[in-house]
């Protein structure tokens, strides 16, 4: 079992930014593969960022390219989302997910979720 804790949300005026944070314990493997989703009101949840802990390509969705980084700290299992230049439409529920298989973990078929962290960013 994997689990999985975000926290770094807030409310944040749009321009602003949020550092959110992901700890991860269990039978996390090295192999695995990290990410970020989100879900904004009346909307799907859609992929944001990935990054696997042992090196490799990090991928983010269009969306997010250029405002959004995603990093990784193995000594303290933790991974973390920098998103700069805030908008209203990045107002969502951000959630955490692990997952063996990258391609797996970026369509949402992950079996690892946290339980999701509020980001409100206000106009």
């Amino acid at each position: 079992q994997v689990q999985l804790v975000e926290s770094g949300g807030g409310l944040v005026q749009a321009g602003g930014s949020l550092r959110l944070s992901c700890a991860a314990s269990g039978r996390l493997s090295s192999s695995y593969v990290m990410g970020w989703f989100r879900q904004g009101p009346g909307k799907a949840r859609e992929f944001v960022a990935s990054i696997s802990w042992i090196g490799g390509p990090t991928y983010y969705a269009d969306s997010v390219k250029g405002r959004v980084t995603i990093s990784r700290d193995n000594a303290k299992n933790t991974v973390y989302l920098q998103m700069n230049s805030l908008k209203p439409e990045d107002t969502a529920v951000y959630y955490c997910a692990a997952d063996s298989i990258s391609s797996r973990l970026r369509v949402g078929a992950s079996d690892y979720w946290g339980q999701g962290t509020q980001v409100t960013v206000s106009s």
